[in-house]
């Protein structure tokens, strides 16, 4: 099994890297920690145990460009020394950036970097990959540092107004996409169409374009269709159903449970269940007293569980962390609770009577496919 390490496995694309390759049962991962940068024992060990090492730790803010310079290099130039000094030759993967071509310290830090790579590569014979990297967004960036999607998505999420300084058209790739590339790079196979390949050199390629203005309109649609009414979105296009997976991210935990509307006459009531604009699957369980349902996760499907009768407990948990989130619902007031990707979560019988839950997906169920990963809350 090929042992890969990630420098940076607890930021933005390094946690996405790290959970989607804990999937893969054909790879082990070494743990990677920020303090091994300043424990040159620690960093050795790491470095012998690899065989491939994702190198994402950089500093990209700073107040002083000079100290982004100076860091980046003196990660890249710590992380060779160490593998010089154990005599091990890892294949290095560095993640750069579309910066390198501007005239600004960040973007040289990581043009020399590159460098010093490769000349380490090639004075010990070893395998280097550099990635350069166009603007990424996705789940679980933060606001006011990762991307303009980051920050316009909590804005809205929260009902604030965000402010377009420079309404340019922004070239962006979705986080999962740059993890499959990254992978590949891994494993060594071709990316198709979405990479621009130059030995060991790729240039990753965008996967949209749209303007800010227009990610804006889609983000506010999400705010007013989704939030405001329960209204799913038309999931067809790519960028617009990555964007609206990362939105969903951000909608505040107190937003949940929803409360349906409930239409009585003397013939008795009606809910509507979901309202969308696309295709799905609709499918409803029984489940007796005491017994949950569920603990898995999605990384790319939109799901709703609609509690109809019966009490129920809701449970969700974002993948790497230990905070559980409990919802609580009756079907005495109908309400319903939508599954973010990357959240295992489950559903429990906690009532005396037979609970009823209608769900809908907006994939039908492929086992040859089925974006469902089991994890216990």
């Amino acid at each position: 099994m090929k042992k890969i390490g990630i420098t940076g496995q607890a930021g933005f694309v390094g946690n996405h890297l790290y959970t989607t390759l804990s999937l893969d049962e054909t790879v082990t991962l070494v743990p990677f920690e920020r303090s091994y940068f300043n424990n040159q024992t620690a960093l050795e060990k790491f470095t012998a145990e690899c065989d491939t090492i994702v190198h994402l730790a950089a500093m990209n803010r700073h107040e002083d460009a000079n100290v982004i310079y100076e860091t980046n290099l003196k990660l890249v130039n710590s992380l060779i020394n160490a593998c010089k000094s154990q005599n091990v030759n890892p294949h290095i993967i560095f993640s750069s950036s579309s910066q390198e071509d501007r005239d600004n310290l960040y973007g040289q830090s990581k043009k020399e970097g590159k460098q010093k790579f490769i000349a380490w590569a090639s004075e010990t014979n070893s395998k280097f990959t550099s990635l350069t990297i166009p603007n990424v967004f996705g789940p679980f960036g933060k606001p006011n540092y990762n991307s303009v999607v980051a920050t316009f998505a909590h804005k809205v999420a929260r009902g604030e107004e965000p402010n377009i300084i420079e309404d340019g058209e922004v070239g962006l790739i979705y986080i999962n996409e740059l993890v499959a590339i990254f992978i590949d790079a891994i494993k060594e196979k071709k990316s198709g169409d979405k990479i621009d390949t130059t030995s060991s050199e790729i240039r990753i390629v965008p996967t949209s374009k749209n303007k800010v203005s227009r990610i804006l309109e889609l983000l506010t649609t999400f705010k007013d269709d989704y939030m405001g009414n329960g209204i799913f979105p038309n999931l067809e296009d790519p960028f617009e159903k990555a964007l609206f997976n990362t939105f969903r991210c951000y909608i505040p935990e107190e937003h949940y449970p929803v409360k349906f509307t409930k239409h009585t006459d003397p013939r008795g009531s009606f809910v509507e269940i979901a309202r969308t604009q696309t295709s799905g699957q609709f499918s409803f369980s029984t489940t007796v007293a005491g017994i949950t349902r569920g603990n898995h996760f999605h990384t790319r499907k939109a799901e709703r569980f609609a509690v109809i009768s019966g009490k129920a407990l809701i449970q969700l948990r974002k993948i790497g962390t230990n905070e559980v989130i409990d919802y609580y619902l009756d079907g005495n007031e109908p309400a319903y609770v939508d599954m973010p990707i990357w959240y295992t979560h489950n559903i429990k019988n906690i009532g005396d009577e037979e609970l009823i839950t209608l769900f809908w997906i907006n994939e039908p169920y492929n086992p040859e496919d089925a974006d469902t990963y089991f994890e216990d809350v």
